[in-house]
């Protein structure tokens, strides 16, 4: 097949979930209404509690879900063939990730900007809430032990990323300024800021940086991690409106550009798809496609993650009701586009069936390494861009976006410590949450040598975890849709399928961790089947008895809003 016919069908697909399922959860599932004070005017702060613009928000949001993920689990899946990746990417974003997404983001405003940690004690009760903390704080860690050490070997493999990587964050810092205190219009700093991005694109293509192979003792790879994890420590205690807003608003638009010069290229060079469409010859130990499929592929068809983010950073910053709609499930469109492209640049992005056979020669290769040499080739055949060029841009793509949800991930675990802190009685400041959150991730990441291997140690995790999040939250949403009186279908269908699929993966992981005689992943794998398990049983539970809630949740919640804001002035 032409990659064309498939962008086309796919970007259209993906469109149309916008344009028309959007409207209908917004109006008739979610009923946003504009009226209503949300949470970032309510409890005003200037650190975390900020109301913003939906364009600037839904930067921030976008590319803190996005990252590296929807191009990594796309990149992988396709050795099962581009059809199935294709389908779960397509449907899973419109009738999955999109309600998902704008669900926890709703969840969250209605109820004065709380985790989904903490709303899981609301409505599944106090020993889910334990348990589902259990399994977001382990998602974190994850995701920020991998994602540095993800970012770190890009930047020793793509030297001429360094500048643009790192340039990026004084881009960012004049874009706060300019915003917020300098008040310029938003598509003049728009401009300015792109421009700005994308020259030091082309300076750091010029001027590649490699550190020496060892730096102050360590390898040059460590260097980078503890570097990348200095930068998110401070970076998670600042004010939104100071680095983590505009440096994710930057970003988004820089996204967008990479996706238009792909597709773009795409469009120009109309690349045949080398790749079968469903694999039969896949390579010894190739795991099955059910279930692995639909946990491989977790960001940019339905991730857990984003329910995190939704519920921690960004419901924290939504101005009023009805921009849920465009951060939340727009937010899920943006990062659907980037996992169809990573799927045609790791299918049509080679020359011949035989060059990806020998990419894909096992189970989880191609990945980021795919996506960069895939579309890079594309791309220079299409618009004529020097391979280096191009490669210089997706690598500098998937390193910004791995790092802007790293910024947000860190700022999420130090939420986390303090609500267990909370929970314990102790009153954790953010500087000594900060600590612990950085801390515990530095330790997983060095814990197997300083060559920062253990940051992926308990990554073939991710994904059942990942999906399991995603269910977990999902159930929180339909629980507050039957106190409404409202059909919680749109919810429970995504929420019986991913369950399903997710605990039959991790059932097969115990199998093959077993087999390994890999014991810390195979106790880990059963602390998280059992704390799913237990939830799910009790939002069961807790969704039984939402069908005879005869009071008003919104009502209640409002009560509780009006305290916690009386509660909160005299500290302002």
């Amino acid at each position: 097949m032409n990659s064309l016919v498939l962008a086309l069908i796919g970007v259209a697909m993906i469109l149309a979930g916008y344009f028309l399922y959007s409207k209908y959860l917004a109006s008739r599932i979610y009923a946003l209404d504009d009226s209503r004070t949300t949470p970032a005017h309510q409890f005003e702060d200037g650190v975390d509690y900020v109301p913003t613009n939906k364009y600037v928000l839904w930067g921030h949001h976008f590319t803190s879900v996005a990252g590296a993920a929807p191009i990594v689990g796309p990149a992988i899946a396709v050795i099962w063939g581009w059809l199935p990746a294709f389908l779960w990417v397509t449907i899973g974003t419109v009738f999955f990730a999109g309600m998902h997404d704008l669900g926890a983001l709703w969840a969250s405003i209605r109820n004065r900007g709380q985790s989904i940690g903490a709303l899981s004690g609301r409505y599944i009760g106090k020993h889910g809430r334990n348990l589902f903390l259990v399994v977001i704080f382990l998602l974190l860690l994850m995701v920020n032990a991998a994602f540095a050490v993800v970012i770190s070997n890009l930047l020793v493999s793509t030297p001429t990323a360094v500048i643009p990587t790192w340039g990026a964050l004084l881009v960012a810092l004049l874009v706060g300024q300019a915003i917020y205190k300098l008040k310029w219009s938003l598509p003049v700093v728009s401009v300015v800021g792109v421009v700005a991005l994308y020259t030091l694109i082309w300076i750091g293509d010029q001027v590649p940086l490699a550190l020496p192979e060892t730096v102050m003792g360590l390898p040059d790879n460590a260097f980078w991690i503890i570097v990348l994890f200095l930068y998110a420590g401070i970076a998670s205690t600042l004010p939104v409106w100071v680095l983590l807003q505009p440096r994710d608003y930057i970003n988004g638009l820089q996204l967008f550009i990479a996706l238009g010069i792909l597709y773009g290229s795409v469009l120009i060079a109309r690349p045949e798809i080398v790749a079968p469409a469903v694999n039969n010859e896949v390579p010894a130990g190739t795991p099955s496609l059910v279930p692995l499929l639909f946990v491989t592929i977790a960001c940019g068809a339905v991730s857990g993650f984003h329910g995190m983010v939704s519920s921690g950073t960004s419901s924290k910053q939504l101005h009023k009701e009805s921009d849920a709609r465009f951060v939340g499930y727009f937010g899920a469109v943006g990062e659907g586009l980037l996992a169809l492209g990573a799927i045609i640049a790791a299918t049509a992005g080679f020359a011949t069936l035989g060059a990806w056979r020998e990419t894909y020669s096992e189970f989880g290769a191609g990945s980021v390494g795919a996506f960069v040499q895939g579309g890079g080739a594309i791309v220079e055949s299409g618009l004529g861009l020097s391979q280096s060029l191009s490669a210089t841009i997706l690598a500098t793509t998937a390193i910004l976006f791995a790092a802007t949800t790293m910024d947000t991930g860190v700022r999420l675990q130090r939420f986390v410590v303090q609500e267990i802190g909370d929970i314990a009685g102790m009153a954790l400041g953010k500087g000594v949450a900060t600590v612990i959150a950085v801390g515990v991730a530095l330790a997983l990441t060095f814990g197997a040598g300083v060559d920062g291997s253990g940051g992926l140690l308990i990554w073939p995790l991710f994904g059942t975890t990942n999906q399991l999040m995603a269910a977990l939250t999902l159930s929180i949403v339909a629980i507050m849709l039957l106190r409404r009186g409202r059909t919680p279908l749109p919810a429970l269908i995504p929420l019986v399928f991913v369950a399903v699929m997710t605990i039959y993966a991790l059932f097969i992981q115990l199998g093959t961790f077993w087999e390994a005689q890999n014991w810390l992943l195979l106790a880990l794998d059963l602390v998280i089947l059992v704390a799913a398990l237990w939830v799910i049983v009790e939002a069961a539970a807790a969704m039984r008895s939402a069908r005879n809630y005869v009071g008003d949740d919104d009502a209640e919640l409002a009560q509780e809003a009006e305290r916690a804001a009386a509660e909160r002035a005299p500290q302002d």
